[in-house]
């Protein structure tokens, strides 16, 4: 490897490489990198008139290289990069021009020494590459192991004992260095001396197994005829180890204690023993409010029988109820945070509509997921389509954990929590970050299990665990999800000194639940408040380098080959302000003030500037700093460490922190995140939060494949503008788990290209074909785009678009490109989708509605009563307490649902016994049945479904002057328009509407023989939002009252 040349950059980005050129403005300027889409070649780019060409250099069976210059020029082989540049420096060989100016390499970031003294180094061998130094490293092993055992007391050892540690460390250590060196790391040295020192161990093993092997056969309700067979086994295999055999001797135990568990819990009348979570029920006392009386009652939850209980006491007669399958929908008032309304199916067959006020607004979160629990629990579906996923992150500081950490996976200290009503509800995915930890890997599982198994009664299963160094990943399941789960893949990235070290650096999980692909990485990066880049820059070497996922999805990083990721750890971003202002700090900490603190949070403020983890979400903070704290308090922060260069401060900062990133209109929910206050070994508090995400299952089609119509997917119209200085062409491939094989479509034709910017016009239709065209399986399903260039196949942008938001019609779309973590540009279609005549199922997040006030309702009588509805606004990534739309990288312009009357999936009879609430439908499904009166048709299509680029700037393609609204032919052999251009024409997207007469909402029904307000059926602007009233809850003072704000330093006082 040609790392010393200076025009050698390694494992550079292309987008870096294309910046180093533009610095270096000279015509045949020029760098090597290495190739992103074939491993062992490489890419040389040169500058020219400012443009950058891009060549790839290919290695033959024979190693020799050759350039893919133009084409008529012979190709020439060379031995090595050093003579394919000298001979390049000549005109004439086929490149642009000629190689002249060589750009240097950059100088490395310097090296992150976070203390005077190295890292702790994890046990590892000692090996050396270098054969000269072979024999002088073995010897030194061998000479400092037998002086350390010469200073030791062997008095106490058998005398084989000694002769075999005194043989091992004088001979057999070397043997097994060189066994090392040569590729076989079994250690058969040190497996000798195991076996020798525990043949005791050995003995008392072998038998001790048949008892308990027979004690497992006893539990497992049937005889066997195999009892002493593991017994046998390991007393045959004499060779092999001692920790595979203490292994198995642990599992063993705890399997008889799980089945003993389970048949005593059978025995006492538990319902599936230790497999399944007993809920106890659980009574709330609420308001109900009838004729302006507010009335107490109590609603009694019990998630076993499924059962919902209306009592006028507490202890009163459990007569009147209504079962699971008749309670039809749940809506959460925002306007009232405790307020909820629930629609009931009634003996005659109609919905009643109950309004009822908690105690708070945690209570009402609590009844929600009792409820929710209780559906998906007494759910006739085969498999689920909503889990609930804990992720957990700990900085353990190298210290034991306490004996008790049940208040972590309790989701129980600051911030938004769970009520303590649902704290005996399990999650179904259990994923654990954890850094500095100093337990072993077997140690920290076990502890994780029996914790769980105590607060949940259940035995969690292990999917998969992965460590680097001190830094640790574990994920377990319920048992009866264990089925579910495929594709399991786990890897390491190491970020520390010179990226070589483990001290610092991710590990990552990767796994499908049914068929919902899930990413987990856990990071620990570089500490010290004024070493942001350095962060930044171990973000992104964890996104190009960790493997995880679906090997064919290769050019995409791992932020766009998951369903749901999920990006904990110790970030070690600080809070950006001076030394000096630590006591006020500290000061609004206890005041829980933390607005102005989080402005000046390092990881907030490069997020918003879309420096790193772009398009990723994080829950609203709400909690005190997780660090630095002074050990076994929470009380005190220890923000000075005294060095021998000085003091050095640790400012309190939000270092530990859960972060996503999901595909487009998908469901993700978060019910809580936070940190612990009773976990205080460590200078971190543990944080934890607490998602409920949508998944789709293994899908079996009910039609007959043969007499069913074959489905389609049409995507047209694109236009891609790309940030880069390649003169090159691109075309585009599709990737998708319903397509049988990528598709590729032909050239693009570049359109403009401008100083850093490119055009490329994408106007043939592109018909790709599912495997099934069932609506039920294609809706939940996305596709994968990817922009690569002709020249050397690599990705110049990845995004995605979700099938979903083309259900009723043909559906514009805009999507941000990116590539290893970077904006590259966007990317601007159409998309259609052809499906086959089936009705689709409702989902159960969908059971859950969130309704809000209409701003334009205050003033006019007529709507006084009347609401609109987000109907889960998960899908749209809207936070319902604020109303506003989180930048997520993608926008649609959707059509309606054909039948503008149709109602909600589940209001399916009239509603009486309330106040009737306007609402369109879940915007999932596209429908907008009933809004404002003054809006137009035309209107409320564009408010619809829009994410935040949608709101700031959506051009059709009809006002959109850069993207022709239609392909034509064109002279260009390569864009392939000639050949079928009515083809194309015909899937053009509809043209604008002409007025139509306003079709009365759904509100506008039943009102008896009242009278209609008059009404204006012209379009109009959008109404003006409602100005936002200042939310005084996390305020320590009340509003009425004047708020003593502290004093920075060296500020005068404010009278």
């Amino acid at each position: 490897m040609p790392t010393f040349q200076p025009w050698y950059h390694g494992m550079i980005t292309r987008s870096r490489a294309e910046d180093l050129l533009s610095k270096e403005p000279q015509d045949g300027s020029f760098l090597i990198r290495d190739s992103e889409s074939i491993l062992g070649a490489y890419a040389l780019c040169v500058l020219y008139q400012n443009c950058v060409y891009t060549y790839r250099i290919l290695p033959n069976e024979d190693k020799k290289l050759s350039v893919q210059a133009s084409e008529g020029v012979p190709i020439r082989f060379f031995s090595g990069l050093n003579e394919l540049v000298d001979a390049y420096n000549n005109p004439g060989l086929g490149l642009v021009t000629h190689l002249q100016n060589p750009v240097q390499r950059e100088e490395d970031m310097e090296d992150d020494h976070e203390s005077c003294l190295p890292p702790q180094l994890p046990p590892r061998n000692f090996s050396n590459s270098d054969a000269k130094d072979t024999e002088p490293v073995t010897n030194s092993l061998s000479e400092t192991c037998m002086a350390r055992l010469q200073h030791m007391d062997l008095s106490i050892l058998q005398e084989e004992h000694q002769a075999a540690l005194r043989d091992y460390f004088r001979t057999l250590i070397c043997l097994d260095v060189e066994q090392v060196r040569n590729g076989n790391p079994n250690l058969p040295g040190l497996k000798k001396l195991t076996m020798i020192l525990c043949k005791s161990l050995n003995s008392e093993i072998s038998r001790v197994l048949p008892s308990l092997e027979m004690v497992n056969q006893i539990m497992d309700q049937q005889l066997s005829s195999s009892i002493g067979h593991l017994s046998r086994q390991i007393s045959v295999d004499s060779l092999q180890s001692m920790s595979f055999r203490l292994e198995q001797l642990t599992k063993l135990l705890y399997t008889i204690e799980d089945k003993a568990r389970g048949a005593v819990y059978e025995s006492a009348g538990y319902e599936g023993g230790h497999r399944k979570s007993l809920i106890p029920a659980v009574t709330f006392e609420v308001k109900q409010e009838s004729l302006g009386i507010s009335t107490k009652i109590f609603l009694k939850v019990n998630v076993e029988s499924g059962k919902l209980f209306f009592k006028k006491s507490k202890d009163g007669p459990e007569d009147k109820y209504y079962v699971h399958n008749k309670i039809l929908q749940l809506v959460k008032s925002q306007k009232m945070p405790a307020k909820i309304s629930i629609n009931v199916e009634t003996e005659k067959e109609k919905v009643v509509r109950k309004e009822f006020v908690f105690e708070d607004a945690k209570k009402r979160e609590g009844f929600c997921q009792l409820l929710q629990l209780m559906k998906n629990k007494h759910s006739e579906k085969p498999e689920p389509d909503m889990i609930t996923v804990f992720v957990g992150t700990w900085n353990m500081g190298n210290a034991t954990p306490p004996l008790n950490i049940s208040s972590w996976f309790q989701c129980m200290g600051q911030g938004k929590t769970r009520d303590d009503t649902a704290e005996h509800i399990p999650h179904d995915i259990y994923v654990v970050g954890t850094q500095e930890d100093p337990l072993g890997e077997r140690d920290w599982i076990e502890t994780v299990r029996s914790t769980l198994r105590n607060i949940t009664n259940i035995s969690f299963k292990q999917v998969a665990s992965h460590s680097l160094w001190y830094i640790r990943i574990v994920v377990l399941v319920k048992p009866e999800h264990e089925n579910k789960i495929s594709h399991v893949f786990s890897d390491s990235v190491k970020t520390g000194i010179a990226n070589t070290l483990g001290n610092k650096g991710a590990v990552g999980v990767s796994f499908m639940f049914n068929g919902t692909k899930f990413g987990f990485v856990n990071s620990h990066l570089t500490s010290g408040s004024e070493k942001k880049l350095r962060r930044n820059q171990n973000y992104f070497s964890i996104l190009r380098f960790l493997n995880l996922g679906e090997k064919k999805l290769t050019p995409f990083d791992i932020t766009n080959q998951f369903t749901h990721l999920f990006w904990l750890g110790d970030l070690n971003y600080r809070v950006e302000m001076q030394s000096n202002e630590a006591e006020y700090i500290v000061t609004k900490i206890k005041q829980q003030q933390y607005q102005e603190l989080l402005g000046k949070d390092q990881l907030n403020m490069e997020r918003s500037e879309g420096k790193v983890f772009l398009h990723f979400d994080e829950e609203e903070i709400t909690f005190a700093p997780t660090y630095r704290f002074e050990r076994y308090t929470r009380e005190k922060y220890a923000y000075t460490k005294a060095k021998a260069t000085g003091t050095k401060y640790n400012l309190p900062s939000w270092c530990d922190r859960v972060l996503r990133k999901c595909y487009p209109l998908v469901h993700v929910s978060c019910h809580a995140y936070g940190c612990t206050n009773d976990i205080m070994t460590s200078d971190h508090s543990p944080v934890f939060a607490s998602y409920e995400v949508g998944v789709v299952s293994q899908f079996v089609s009910k039609q007959d494949p043969e007499s069913a119509p074959q489905g389609g997917i049409q995507i047209m119209n694109c236009m891609a503008t790309l940030l880069t200085k390649s003169q090159t062409r691109f075309f585009i491939e599709y990737h998708s788990s319903c397509l049988e094989k990528p598709v590729k479509t032909p050239e693009g034709e570049n359109t403009q290209h401008s100083n850093g910017f490119i055009k490329v016009w994408f106007g043939n239709q592109v018909q790709l074909t599912p495997i099934i065209s069932d609506p039920e399986y294609l809706l939940d399903q996305h596709i994968l785009i990817c922009i690569k260039s002709t020249d050397c196949d690599e990705s110049y942008g990845e995004g995605c678009v979700a099938l979903r938001a083309a259900q009723f019609s043909y559906t514009e779309f805009q999507i941000s490109l990116t590539h290893n973590g970077e904006k590259t540009g966007t990317l601007k279609g159409g998309i259609q989708l052809h499906t086959t005549d089936c009705k689709t199922t409702e989902k159960l997040y969908d059971f859950i509605k969130v309704e809000r006030d209409d701003p334009k309702s205050k003033g006019d009588r007529s709507s006084l009563t009347q609401t609109l509805d987000i109907s889960n606004p998960n899908y749209m990534g809207v936070s319902y307490k604020t109303g506003h739309m989180k930048d997520q990288g993608w926008s649609y312009i959707m059509q309606p649902k054909p039948s503008p009357g149709s109602r909600s999936p589940t209001a399916k009879h009239s509603i009486e016994d309330g106040k009737r609430s306007e609402m369109f439908d879940n915007p999932l499904y596209g429908s907008m049945s009933g809004g404002s009166h003054s809006r137009s048709k035309d209107q409320q299509q564009k408010d619809q479904l829009l994410s935040p680029d949608a709101f700031l700037c959506v051009k059709t393609a009809d006002s959109d002057p850069d993207r022709p609204p239609m392909p034509s032919p064109r002279t260009r052999s390569f864009t392939c328009s000639e050949s079928n251009p009515q083809a194309t024409a015909a899937v053009a997207p509809p043209p604008t509407k002409s007025k139509k007469p306003v079709v009365p909402s759904r509100s506008d029904c039943n009102t008896g023989s009242k009278p209609r307000l008059p009404m204006k059926s012209r379009p109009g602007p959008p109404e003006p939002t409602a100005p936002k009233v200042k939310d005084n809850r996390e305020a320590a003072e009340l509003p009425g009252k004047p708020r003593q704000t502290p004093t920075r330093p060296g500020q005068t006082p404010r009278l």
